[in-house]
């Protein structure tokens, strides 16, 4: 059979006889163990031939090995069928050694050795340290997985100790989200990490599966190795405990699985801490454990704590690691309809998942979408932080709709007032694309230029006015630009590890990023494209963290936005109803109608009564619907709660509390008052789809 999992190469389990032969063949000493060797009391082999112990096909065999041994001097072995308990014969080895010997004295020492019984493998002491202790653990010790280690402590333990073995540890020692409470009625809720039964049974691994979390109850011996933290001996577990254990657990099979075992629960503890236990089980028809095994067990418990403990921190301290890592990227991107938004995010180092790189794609009221990739300098955790807090402030100052130089102004001034606590430098590209006039403002702090793709496959960089990175100071004031791109146009934003590395010159990494970026890219798939980025840098194992954003920009359909232009008039308001009206019952949006009436009203009142000129009315449909109000004034209305002889000051209020979201934002004309209400039966979030594999969504 062979080996399992990391269990050591181990001589099979033997008993050996060991016989003086004289001159003449005949036995004139034989060993105490003949009776559990070959069945035969001592004493009745002393004077017998030596051929008389093997099978009559075998005595020509063993008079020749006598013979040679007599004439060379030289030890010899053979393999012989010896004749063995009534009438049953058994291979053995047979090893001949010389010795010096007068007369009828000793001539020959005759080593017969033979394989244990299949029911009897425990029954040398030193195979079973030997299997248990000489190395296996700084081994399968050299992984910090936990599971992997509980299997290979397992794996060694069975078959060379015991036939069935389980590694139990506390819950509450290895619970990723919570701390489980201990169980009422001194009962302990155990974790099973692995198991392992080399009796051939498979109803042992179905009826208590690994990974299990289990309540032990009192009273049995499992809690009472864990309550006195010392090695429990069980000779023989009767059918009535069995029984009990089966009808707590509701599981029948167990009281089947359990009558008429021998165990031994060995705990692991390190320190002071109790991690869990071993338990050891042999079935029916082998031997029982004994005193001089729970002695073996217990050494190699004490090594297997150090081992599990181990796993058990490290595992526990990558897992918050990981957790907090990834919740600094973004777990969903939004973005309007018309606008279809992938990523890419490759860490630089493979122990740590995230580094100071990040992406962002945000929807905004108003059918526009923000988009962003940044680059903290450095690596590691610390950059990784650094992330976290710009990404937070970057994501409520789009939120804010700063326009994007605006925003990126604010983050200069918060990189500089926490590099006044630890020097710390980014830089950061941020765009605005809006779906309804096909517009990109573009504001970059320091950061490569980005790449527009136009319809007819032609690319560019595009040229921002450049900017010093964010929390260098003393440098030139951000600005932005803006551009007016085609339907269909591909925009590309990525951090400098994409087009930069110690084998590359950054200008061949921009012409090789314009050549995934080609004439036929326009009409690829998204997710082509952006597997395409990443060709080539995975065997790159000094690079750089990567981002990449990638977004297909399209306008709003023409038939989900329409717009009018209303005089400074109190009749605005009535016209304004009709025309919402109107629109609403083409859209098939009549059960919104009346609200969206109230609102455009209200919104219209307030305009008039702050600000000049005309004033244009916009609804825009998409997964939501969206009215707007812009005016010139630049005076960005706030929510005030008027008093009861106020004649003013309640529209805005009718407008928080009617519509589902409401806000304001500047424009270069004046500003924007917006609403937005759910539409029934529509989805109003863009949902990425369900992960293949753990961290997925940080790879699309």
């Amino acid at each position: 059979m062979a080996r399992k999992g990391n269990a050591p190469p181990a001589d099979s389990a033997s008993r050996t006889l060991v016989l003086g032969i004289n001159d003449s063949g005949k036995i004139v000493q034989c060993g105490q163990n003949a009776t559990s060797v070959i069945g035969s009391e001592p004493g009745s082999l002393l004077g017998l031939h030596a051929t008389t112990l093997v099978d009559e096909e075998e005595k020509e065999k063993l008079d020749s090995l006598l013979d040679d041994i007599r004439r060379s001097g030289q030890e010899r072995t053979a393999m012989l069928t010896v004749k063995g308990e009534n009438g049953a014969v058994t291979e053995a080895v047979v090893t001949a050694q010389p010795m010096v010997a007068e007369g009828e004295g000793l001539a020959v020492l005759l080593h017969v050795r033979v394989a244990l019984p299949p029911t009897a493998p425990f029954q040398d002491p030193a195979l079973m340290r030997r299997a248990l202790l000489d190395d296996p653990l700084t081994r399968f010790g050299n992984s910090l997985d936990l599971d992997q280690t509980a299997r290979g402590l397992i794996d060694v333990i069975a078959p060379h100790f015991c036939n069935v073995a389980e590694v139990l540890v506390l819950e509450s020692l290895v619970a990723a989200d919570e701390v489980h409470g201990d169980a009422t009625n001194g009962s302990a809720i155990l974790r099973r990490l692995a198991l392992t039964a080399d009796d051939g049974n498979p109803a042992w691994p179905a009826t208590l599966p690994a990974g299990e979390v289990l309540v032990y109850p009192a009273g049995t011996p499992y809690t009472e190795c864990l309550d006195k933290a010392e090695p429990i001996h069980v000779p023989r577990v009767d059918a009535e405990a069995a029984a009990q254990i089966a009808e707590t657990w509701r599981r029948g099979p167990v009281a089947e699985l359990l009558t008429d075992v021998s165990m031994v629960l060995l705990p692991m503890i390190t320190g002071d801490t109790l991690l869990g236990l071993i338990v050891c089980t042999r079935v029916p028809g082998f031997r029982r454990f004994d005193a001089y095994d729970i002695e073996i067990g217990m050494e190699f418990a004490a090594r297997a704590a150090i081992v599990i403990d181990n796993a058990r921190l490290f595992s526990r301290e990558r897992a918050t690691a990981l957790a907090l890592q990834r919740s600094l990227l973004p777990n969903r991107l939004s973005a309007p309809t018309s606008v279809e938004v992938r990523h890419r995010y490759l860490p630089g180092s493979k122990l740590i998942e995230v580094g100071g790189d990040w992406y962002e794609s945000i929807a905004l009221p108003g059918a526009r979408a923000a988009l962003i990739v940044g680059d903290v300098a450095g690596h590691g955790v610390r950059a990784a932080v650094t992330m976290g807090r710009l990404r937070t402030a970057l994501h409520t100052l789009a939120n804010l709709e700063l326009p994007p130089a605006e925003a990126l102004h604010v983050m200069h001034e918060l990189m500089v007032e926490l590099g006044e606590q630890e020097p710390h430098f980014a830089t950061c590209v941020y765009a605005v694309y809006d779906a309804t006039t096909g517009t990109l403002e573009i504001a970059s702090a320091g950061h490569l230029p980005p790449l527009l793709v136009r319809p007819d496959g032609s690319n560019e960089l595009l040229e921002v006015p450049p900017a010093p990175p964010l929390g260098v100071a003393g440098g030139a004031a951000i600005e932005s630009r803006e551009f007016t791109v085609e339907d269909g146009s591909l925009f590309v934003i990525y951090t400098d590890g994409l087009v930069e590395s110690r084998g590359r010159d950054i200008d061949d990494g921009l012409a090789r990023l314009r050549g995934i970026f080609g004439p036929d890219s326009p009409g690829r798939p998204m997710e082509d494209l952006a597997k395409a980025t990443l060709d080539g840098v995975y065997g790159d194992h000094h690079r750089d963290d990567i981002a990449v954003l990638i977004a297909r920009l399209r306008r709003l359909d023409q038939d989900r936005r329409v717009s009018w232009t209303l005089p400074a008039d109190p009749a605005a308001v009535r016209r304004a109803r009709g025309l919402v009206r109107t629109q609403l019952a083409e859209w098939q949006l009549d059960d919104l109608s009346y609200s969206t009436e109230l609102l455009a009203s209200e919104m219209i009142t307030n305009a008039l009564n702050y600000a000049s000129g005309p004033i244009e009315l916009r609804l825009l449909l998409e997964r939501t619907l969206f009215c707007e109000v812009l005016d010139r004034s630049a005076a960005l209305p706030r929510l005030r709660h008027a008093a009861d002889d106020d004649e003013n000051g309640r529209g805005l209020v009718i407008v928080s509390q009617m519509a589902h979201r409401w806000g304001s934002r500047r424009t270069a004309a004046g500003k924007v008052v917006w609403c937005e209400q759910l539409v029934p039966g529509m989805e109003h979030t863009e949902e990425l789809p369900t992960a293949a594999w753990p961290g997925e969504f940080h790879h699309r």
